[in-house]
């Protein structure tokens, strides 16, 4: 089988599977719904395993077309595909999750009635994806930009019923139209200005519109690259979730678990981080444009990390922490660390798959009560689960010889050699970052796994229900006499399988990727603009050094001081907790965090309504009085005058018309008469 051969195999595999458990789900059954769904994408990470293997043994990329779609004006719209080690690596990080996502699947959607429905969408998010991530020009990247947007908003409201589903799930899709707004303009500008869509021609011909200004405003020009790399920038911030953009995320937790991993951690919230990484030689010749990636993304890792603290529901604790860690990937492209924020990438997408996938197992165990105050103690119940959820825990807080260890720390020293204006606010956010995503992890874990069991108390707490056809009962969570349960080994097996990586993986892959050749001819930095990779390189001495070089420096002792804050919080001594609740609300904290800064207000009742109001306006003057009142009936109206008026003359008597007739011809006389007269005169 030729290469190309492959390559094609690899998106198409995950489509056919929608396709047949989607079409033909209701004939098949559940069982060959997932069987057909399971086995397109266990080819597709298969044989983007085989690819990655062959570009790493010396393997040439491959950069064609496979379809010409329409040609216009000069410019080839195509099907084509770019693979090189950037995509492999991404499409073995896609394939894995998405598979470990459908084994679990099994087990986590077993009672549901939308099964085959469900498979059916996670297979065409695989293939979304890898069309995303395998694009060599604009218009499949928006192609597969979009299909990803589309089906997170179907999976977000997989359980329609559910008004808090629909709400999210459009919300998800409103928020996500600003961003790629954005998007669409930059890719515009790419299209007027170098003529062509395609990466390569474009990458080839930036440095010679390097000082290229355009005038937006009058009298106000500015570089063309930076409004481009700005713009497509503003779309990762609708997909990758940074602030202002961010508010969407948290609430797409109304979809099933298995969907909050495969969407929130590991696919398609990275989707902006690989964009911009793929467009870094755009980015590397515009420094406002790297600058503003910087701030955006400092502002996102510190900020929501404090939301992350006073979460109750266990899955919004992991989707604050999956802002939060966007936020330091796209700090790192920010301070031109292209290569370390896709080493964050990969090392995330694993452990951060693995503490959702963890918290949809506990879950389970816990009869669909998601409440984090009504847990506790599950650690002898849920032996697999609680190893794994900790093994996720200690990667995600950067755990020396963990996965999240190596990248965590990389972005940090990236940060910390920039030169950009925004640095000195970037690095005290992600230092500061460290500590708050320790406590907030821990407060979890132990909450979770640890201390009294609380479930026995039910009922003085709001459980929150995660299963559409739970709702006609009358209580989810566990009864008086019943005991958390570890969940089915389709359920375990996956976690397992997660949790491998997300030890081993920092280890393996940080010389290779920062510091090897790996994105070689991929990523394009200029070093003496931006030497933050080349400072990295010198002080680099293996990736055991790099532990021992942790010792000396501050974030392992505030990742370190988070845990212990945690456990002290939280195990010692409970009363603290409340203690500071009380402070916090006395001086207003509390408000400012529960209420998420207020952005859900601004956006509801600022430019929703403001939205609203104009098409109020727009459809009771406009259409009602305007088209409908004035055009449509006016003119029907005025027809009808004339009518009234006419049909007085119609009277069906003959000697009427006769005399009318008489009047006529008498007319017509009279003005020839009069007309001779002038012409004698």
């Amino acid at each position: 089988m030729d290469m190309k051969t492959i390559y094609l195999l690899i998106p198409l595999a995950p489509l056919l599977g929608a396709l047949v458990a989607g079409l033909f789900g209701w004939a098949i059954g559940r069982r060959a719904a997932h069987t057909v769904t399971i086995g397109g994408v266990a080819v597709a990470f298969a044989l983007s395993a085989y690819v990655l293997k062959y570009l790493i043994d010396g393997g040439a990329s491959y950069n064609g077309t496979v379809y010409t779609w329409l040609t216009v004006n000069g410019v080839d719209l195509n099907v084509g595909f770019l693979v090189d080690k950037l995509t492999a690596m991404m499409m073995c990080v896609v394939t894995f999750v998405s598979l470990m996502v459908h084994i679990y699947t099994i087990g986590y959607m077993e009672e549901d009635p939308g099964y085959q429905r469900f498979f059916s969408y996670i297979s065409l998010f695989t293939f979304s994806m890898l069309m995303l991530v395998m694009a060599n020009n604009f218009v499949q990247l928006f192609f597969g930009w979009e299909a990803v947007g589309l089906v997170s908003y179907l999976l977000i409201g997989f359980w329609f019923k559910r008004p808090t589903a629909t709400f999210a799930n459009l919300k998800a899709f409103l928020v996500n139209r600003v961003g790629d707004f954005g998007f669409l303009l930059g890719i515009g500008l790419v299209l007027a200005h170098f003529g062509t869509l395609d990466y390569a021609a474009v990458f080839a011909k930036a440095g010679e519109l390097k000082d290229v200004t355009i005038t937006l405003l009058p009298g106000h020009s500015w570089s063309l690259l930076t409004v481009t790399c700005i713009l497509l920038f503003v779309g990762a911030m609708g997909k990758s979730a940074q602030f202002p953009l961010h508010v969407w995320l948290p609430d797409s937790m109304e979809g099933p678990t298995p969907i909050s991993a495969l969407i929130h951690a590991a696919t398609m919230v990275t989707a902006g981080i690989f964009m911009v990484s793929r467009m870094s030689p755009l980015y590397e010749l515009s420094d406002t444009a790297l600058n503003f990636v910087l701030v955006i993304g400092a502002i996102t890792a510190l900020f929501m990390g404090f939301l992350g603290i006073i979460q109750n529901d266990i899955k919004r604790v992991v989707a604050y922490s999956t802002l939060s860690q966007l936020g330091y990937m796209t700090v790192a492209l920010g301070a031109s660390a292209y290569s370390v924020a896709v080493f964050h990438l990969m090392t995330h997408a694993f452990f951060k798959a693995l503490l959702f996938l963890g918290a949809g197992s506990v879950i389970m165990g816990m009869h669909h009560d998601q409440d984090i105050r009504n847990m506790g103690g599950l650690r002898k119940y849920m032996k697999w689960t609680w190893l794994t959820s900790l093994i996720g825990s200690l990667a995600l807080i950067g755990t020396p010889f963990f996965a999240g260890f190596y990248s965590k720390d990389s972005i940090i020293e990236a940060v910390a050699e920039s030169h950009l204006p925004g640095a000195g606010f970037a690095y005290f956010a992600v230092v500061a970052g460290v500590f708050v995503t320790a406590f907030y992890s821990f407060r979890m874990y132990f909450l979770v796994f640890h201390g009294k069991e609380r479930w026995m108390q039910k009922g003085h707490h709001h459980a929150h229900d995660d299963h559409a056809h739970d709702e006609d009962e009358h209580h989810h969570g566990l009864g008086p006499n019943d005991k958390p349960h570890e969940s089915p080994w389709v359920v375990t097996l996956p976690l397992v399988l997660l949790a491998i990586p997300s030890v081993i993986i920092g280890a393996i892959a940080i010389k290779p990727m920062l510091y090897g050749n790996f994105f070689d001819g991929v990523i394009f930095i200029n070093h003496e603009a931006h030497p933050a990779l080349e400072m990295m390189k010198e002080e680099f001495h293996g990736w055991f050094g790099m532990v021992l070089h942790a010792f000396k420096t501050l974030p392992l002792y505030l990742a370190a001081a988070g845990v212990a804050a945690a456990y002290l919080f939280y195990m010692v001594k409970p009363e603290l907790p409340a203690a500071c609740d009380r402070f916090f609300t006395r001086i207003g904290v509390k408000k400012l965090l529960e209420e998420k800064y207020y952005m859900d207000h601004l956006y509801i009742n600022g430019f929703a309504a403001l939205g609203r109001a104009i098409g109020t306006v727009l459809w009771k003057v406009g259409d009602a009085l305007l088209i409908d009142g004035l055009l449509v009936n006016g003119s029907a109206k005025v027809v009808g005058f004339f009518s009234s008026v006419v049909r007085r003359v119609q009277t069906g008597y003959i000697y009427h018309y006769a005399f009318a007739m008489i009047l006529g011809a008498l007319g017509l006389v009279t003005w020839w008469v009069w007309h001779v007269l002038g012409t004698l005169h």
